[in-house]
């Protein structure tokens, strides 16, 4: 089993205090829009603006040419953080197991059947 910290593209995300936003399933990619942590040695990388945890950017983290999604379970579920945004909640989990990708949290479990790696693609803030 490789666990995603192990991936080099997603060596520098912390995907537990990631906000999920969206799921794209379409075929040949599954993708996960999302409001992710990046961690000191990741090169966009920077302190914390005042009142947020860790250093967030916009992005979306794709499982690329999927052969195969199976949904264990999914869930519609929202949660809204105080400042009154929504999300699906995080990823608890992304591993290799065999020939797919495991990932999981509280918007459902899916495998997503693959040779390739999970990468993270950021998108460009306002403030750029």
């Amino acid at each position: 089993m490789t666990n995603y910290t192990d991936v080099a593209a997603l060596s520098g995300v912390y995907l537990e205090d990631s906000y999920i936003l969206a799921i794209d399933d379409t075929p040949g990619a599954l993708r996960f829009k999302g409001e992710f942590v990046l961690i000191e040695h990741h090169p966009a990388y920077r302190a914390p603006t005042p009142g947020e945890q860790y250093c967030y950017a916009d992005g979306w983290l794709v499982i690329p040419n999927t052969t195969r999604v199976e949904w264990n379970r999914r869930s519609t579920q929202h949660f809204t953080d105080a400042a009154g945004e929504e999300d699906l909640g995080n990823i608890d989990y992304l591993h290799r197991v065999d020939d797919h990708w495991l990932i999981g949290g509280d918007w459902g479990e899916v495998r997503a059947y693959t040779t390739d790696d999970p990468r993270l693609v950021l998108t460009p803030s306002a403030e750029s």
